[in-house]
């Protein structure tokens, strides 16, 4: 893979805050490039002026800027989009297990991989070793674990956060290195040898391990952009405060489409490198100019690219789920990644790296690009399935927070089974755990 693929790869897959990073690397890394517009930064005048000419506007109007204001309807909507700001983080096993679903593999080892996303630790390492995991005894005899387990590990620690699985932070470390590029032959030597590298003590690093210092040097910047505990974004009690991607519209029905261009700047080439391409010089600077002049294309290019791919997956996810948009999460259909492919011609891979990390935000709030990715239940109607599970679980909340009494869950199966969806009371205690709700004993106790 030549490094131009490698990078429009990566930047299919970054969120809007990494991107502004790695834009930012680039402007400095590339004289050609320069920033054309950026809105992310406004001066103190102009957001003062914004927020005159806004508060004029509705202090000299009967309308407080709110559709209904004063009634419950629109006291509720402004609640979810509050609540949709600040999104309960999904933990490392839901954010893991998640990923596997997309993955093409059997049920033998998608059964052994699940198992060990649920023994990560919050830092994303082994709770118990995983060859216990799978030994049992029988009639006096110590049975080994699967064959596939090395396999099945494998395959977990290449879902993001890479380095899971493992059994520490060294571990980790030396299973990031290899997903690494362009790393010299057998560095990952040098982790064997980590309090060098934290001392800086370079020479006698490349003395022990036979490398070059440079090398060394290098790869010590490298290792620095790694996280040894990968699992603790995903940590209980952290916030986590997400920027949307892209917004859905909906105006009286019709809905547009808009990327979030505050936070990403508008690129262009510098008119001085133009310039200095139109004037005779020597063969060194003539190729320096028209390198980085290319380079600088290529990039705007590959933004674009990025860009009008997010746009066209988050167009045919509103064709499939023009319901949600309008009735909100209790109307979200089953929806694959197969789905979205096959309608734009391309991958499932290329739709889950556009999916991937990115927020969505609509007048229901904030929600994770691959929340409209979901299974189906099973429906009791002749025309078969047709509703999601977190289309389920939207109407078991609906459920619960509307009862005047206290439903058991099989109340909520039996009541679930009048609107069409065939759904065990266990399934039905599953999915109230995962909303937080308790059962209908502590239910009322609360009241």
């Amino acid at each position: 893979m030549n490094p131009q693929v490698y990078q429009s790869i990566k930047m299919m897959e970054m969120p809007v805050m990494e991107l502004r990073e790695l834009i930012g690397q680039e402007l400095e890394r590339n004289p050609a490039l320069e920033v054309l517009d950026d809105r992310s930064t406004v001066s103190l005048e102009e957001a003062e002026s914004g927020r005159k000419d806004e508060y004029e506007y509705f202090e000299a109007s009967s309308d407080p800027g709110i559709p209904g204001y004063g009634s419950n309807e629109a006291s509720e909507e402004h609640r979810r989009f509050i609540e949709g700001v600040l999104t309960r983080p999904k933990t490392l096993q839901e954010h893991l297990l998640w990923q596997l679903q997309l993955e093409c593999v059997d049920n033998e080892l998608r059964a052994i991989a699940e198992t060990l996303i649920q023994n990560l630790d919050d830092d994303g390492f082994h709770k118990e070793p995983p060859e216990t995991l799978f030994r049992t005894v029988s009639a006096g005899a110590d049975i080994a674990p699967p064959p596939r387990l090395q396999e099945a590990m494998d395959l977990v620690r290449g879902l993001r956060p890479r380095g899971t699985c493992t059994a520490d932070y060294h571990e980790s470390l030396k299973v990031q290195i290899g997903f690494l590029h362009d790393l010299p032959a057998g560095i990952e030597k040098a982790l064997d040898h980590l309090e060098l590298l934290e001392r800086e003590r370079f020479s006698e690093l490349a003395q022990k391990i036979n490398i070059e210092e440079n090398e060394i040097l290098l790869f010590s910047e490298r290792i620095k952009t790694l996280f040894p505990f990968p699992g603790r974004d995903f940590a209980p009690g952290r916030v986590q405060y997400v920027i949307p991607d892209i917004r859905v519209i909906n105006d009286s029905g019709d809905f547009a489409i808009s990327l979030n261009d505050e936070e990403i700047p508008v690129l262009g080439i510098s008119p001085f490198f133009e310039k200095l391409n139109k004037l005779p010089n020597g063969a060194a600077a003539r190729e320096f100019v028209r390198d980085n002049i290319r380079e600088a294309r290529l990039f705007i290019q590959q933004l674009h690219q990025r860009n009008l791919t997010l746009l066209r997956v988050v167009r045919a996810i509103l064709d499939f789920q023009r319901p949600f948009f309008i009735d909100g999460p209790k109307s979200l259909a089953p929806l694959t990644l197969g789905d979205i492919a096959r309608e734009l011609s391309l991958s499932d891979a290329t739709v889950s790296r556009t999916a991937n990390s990115k927020y969505l935000e609509c007048e229901w709030g904030i929600f994770e690009i691959r929340y409209f990715f979901t299974n189906s239940i099973s429906g009791t109607g002749s025309g078969g399935s047709q509703y999601s599970k977190e289309g389920v679980k939207a109407i078991i909340k609906e459920i619960i927070g509307d009862e005047n009494k206290r439903y058991t869950d099989q109340d909520i199966s039996r009541m679930l089974e009048q609107q069409g969806i065939a759904l065990a009371r266990r399934t039905v205690a599953k999915y109230r755990k995962e909303l937080d709700m308790g059962s209908s004993y502590i239910r009322h106790e609360r009241k």
